[in-house]
């Protein structure tokens, strides 16, 4: 998992409420067996014109010329802006997978779904909660200022507009920590408990040897 300590980037304004993970990423690509490969099909329905399915080459799709994200001035965005309830719907971890793959660092909202909230933050994806008139006036800057940018500071726990106003937010400190790191689970479990897991595999497999077989690379 990529490390987030403070990134700088153009903002995405998505002035929406109630954005669920269907329409983040919808069902038909749900089948994939891989966590890879999701940027080309976020907000799929919306991004667009023709109805996706996997394995579409989406650079020869007809793409929604109203739909904020195709607009010239959003492309290279890293930071998503969205309204209350951002993340609600089914419990799809593809949702913060195709947001990761698509480019997004950081998602700012006023909420967000709880299970999605989740999610994200095993996945390195910071979503920082800011008050919904702080959360105007960002959109108001990004909708206004072509190349609006903002600065999310997961250290400081401040979002930093042009003009230098810091505005704090909270955020879980053992999360916070892990992003950090670039920690997923995995990796959070491995950092404190190696050499635990590594006693427990040689004692397991002294007692039962006929299980090196089932290890890949292991004896015939």
């Amino acid at each position: 998992m990529e490390k987030f300590v403070r990134h700088t980037g153009i903002v995405c304004p998505l002035d929406r409420s109630n954005v669920d993970t269907d329409a983040i990423i919808p069902k038909q690509f749900l089948k994939s067996i891989y966590k890879t490969g999701y940027g080309p099909n976020l907000f799929d329905g919306w991004r667009y014109l023709d109805k996706g399915e996997p394995g579409m080459d989406c650079s020869k799709r007809p793409l929604n010329p109203d739909f904020v994200l195709n607009k010239p001035q959003y492309r290279d965005s890293t930071i998503l802006l969205a309204r209350k309830n951002f993340g609600c719907g089914s419990s799809r971890e593809h949702a913060p997978w195709a947001l990761i793959q698509y480019g997004f660092k950081a998602v700012i909202a006023p909420s967000f779904a709880d299970i999605f909230y989740s999610n994200s933050l095993k996945n390195g994806l910071v979503l920082v909660t800011l008050d919904e008139a702080t959360i105007d006036r960002l959109f108001a800057g990004a909708e206004g200022t072509e190349g609006y940018k903002l600065t999310v500071d997961l250290e400081k726990k401040v979002v930093i507009e042009p003009d230098g106003r810091e505005t704090p937010f909270e955020f879980n400190e053992f999360r916070r920590q892990a992003i950090m790191k670039g920690l997923d689970d995995v990796g959070i479990t491995l950092s404190s408990n190696v050499e635990a897991i590594r006693e427990f595999e040689a004692k397991r497999l002294a007692e039962k040897p006929w299980l090196v077989k089932t290890f890949p690379g292991g004896a015939e």
